[in-house]
């Protein structure tokens, strides 16, 4: 299992790269976009909506990538706090398909195992019990 950790460290490390690089796409198409107006101009409400819109998202998704790649380290580091940032960060990868979707279905898998639970500290769940009736 440690394998499957290090390779999600990783995976949480590359994805935040591209999460990075998008979002500085994003801004250079907002820089673009706001000269190009500008030359024209024809700067109006909707023009400045939509280079505010570039800017928002090419924002959100460079910070979300650099916490990725901050997760991805500390993921690698055996950190506690990196086992409960990647399950939170998983839940909102699921919904970006196709990749997202399968790193957040990795990252379940491989952190809520009980050998990975021991390499970030924390114990192994404790085996189900059996009502009396369901042993019957």
């Amino acid at each position: 299992m440690q394998l499957h950790v290090d390779v999600l460290g990783w995976l949480h490390f590359v994805w935040g790269m591209f999460g990075v690089l998008t979002g500085t796409s994003l801004g250079v198409l907002a820089l673009g976009t706001h000269a190009a107006l500008l030359e024209l101009g024809s700067i109006g409400p909707a023009e400045r909506a939509a280079v505010w819109l570039f800017v928002v998202c090419g924002v959100v998704l460079a910070g979300s990538g650099v916490v990725m790649m901050v997760v991805g380290r500390t993921l690698a580091r055996r950190r506690p706090a990196a086992r409960v940032a990647a399950l939170v960060l998983a839940v909102p990868n699921l919904i970006v398909v196709p990749f997202g979707t399968a790193l957040g279905i990795y990252t379940f898998w491989v952190l809520l195992n009980d050998d990975a639970r021991r390499a970030f500290g924390r114990p192994p769940r404790s085996p189900m019990r059996m009502s009396p009736i369901e042993g019957a």
